[in-house]
């Protein structure tokens, strides 16, 4: 019987709201250490959410609206350049406590633990910035508590695309309809349902309003919710199937 086996959680805007003032701040750091002229504001970077994948985002900018820069030679380089200059800079910001977890968070985790549900991350954001803001809002090896960590350019199509969900699935040995995927997302939801996982969607001030058409529950945060009411929700979707 497929009971709730894994919490597999989405990273940024779902573990924490990292985005409007974690990792914008640290592109337009990196943005003035390289000398652009490129400042993105809140408004701004919430349209480019649209695109996953800090490296894709710059590159889809660039497209519109410095396509000169974009036609030099050496671009892939600087967009590689960049987007280091931008990790260390998040980095920073997170171990200066400037990005906490939210709401309900770091007490589910705790709790899954406890109760011998499995922990997994599938995000698009880089393995340094997870582990970043795992050790500094949960514990120093709180990386281990993860049974598996699928981050980054680990799998080159990026969600909405499923595979970062096929790629942690695959090491978790687990099936897809015994896992919850916590997403907060529309691209993140098409990526956990894409590979078949029942998904809960914590929305923020970037995705309210977003399709989540699909979605079992959709919350404003983890505050109220614990380990026995998302088991509730999970079975909810499997009686449903």
């Amino acid at each position: 019987m497929n009971t709730l086996q894994a919490l597999i959680f989405d990273v940024d805007g779902t573990l924490a709201d990292t985005e409007r003032d974690g990792h914008r701040i640290a592109f337009n750091l990196a943005f003035e250490e390289a000398g652009l002229p490129w400042r993105w504001d809140a408004r701004l970077y919430g349209e480019l959410l649209a695109v996953t994948g800090g490296k894709e985002r710059m590159t889809y900018y660039a497209e519109r609206h410095a396509p000169e820069l974009l036609a030099k030679p050496g671009f892939d380089n600087l967009i590689r350049k960049l987007h280091t200059l931008k990790t260390q800079h998040y980095v920073h910001l997170v171990q200066a406590g400037r990005l906490p977890l939210r709401p309900g968070v770091a007490r589910l985790i705790v709790d899954a633990r406890a109760a011998g549900v499995r922990l997994a991350i599938a995000t698009t954001t880089s393995p340094e910035n997870v582990a970043a803001l795992l050790r500094a809002s949960l514990a120093q090896e709180a990386e281990s508590w993860f049974d598996v960590v699928g981050a980054g350019d680990i799998v080159p199509a990026k969600k909405p695309a499923p595979d970062i969900y096929h790629w942690v699935l695959a090491r978790l040995g687990v099936p897809a309809a015994a896992c919850l995927a916590l997403e907060d997302s529309e691209n993140g939801l098409k990526a956990s349902l894409g590979a078949g996982i029942p998904t809960l969607i914590t929305e923020n001030a970037y995705t309210q309003g977003q399709d989540f058409t699909g979605a079992l529950a959709v919350l404003p945060d983890l505050g109220k919710t614990t380990l026995a009411g998302l088991r509730t929700i999970h079975e909810k979707s499997l009686s449903s199937a």
